[in-house]
């Protein structure tokens, strides 16, 4: 339970530095949120959990292709923003269609043989 909450206080104060970071300088917070640290402290979490390399090696891949479908969020809500679309409807919009590229994504990649 202790290693439980260290985890989540290590990964809570990235997010608090990544926002206080993006108050004082949008662009250098836009830089920091850019960086793949969320996910290098999950595989760091994971490997001290279970060793595994291989189910690092697949994490890290699946990482890669969900990434794919989550950029147009990054384009699309600012849009919506800038025409006078509220934060919240805007959020939720540019979300949902993350959802439904992810869907896709998979849908794609499967027919591939590519199992995420």
């Amino acid at each position: 339970m202790f290693y439980a909450l260290i985890k989540a206080a290590i990964s809570g104060l990235l997010i608090l530095a990544i926002s206080e970071t993006a108050k004082r300088s949008p662009v250098l917070g836009a830089l920091v949120a850019s960086l793949p640290l969320v996910s290098i402290l999950a595989v760091i979490w994971l490997w001290n959990d279970t060793g595994d390399n291989i189910r690092i090696a697949d994490q890290m891949q699946a990482t890669f292709w969900y990434i794919l479908p989550s950029l147009p969020l990054f384009l699309v809500m600012p849009a919506l923003l800038r025409v006078g679309m509220g934060f919240w409807p805007a959020l939720a919009l540019a979300m949902l269609l993350t959802m439904i590229l992810y869907l896709l994504m998979a849908a794609a990649l499967a027919r591939y043989g590519v199992r995420l």
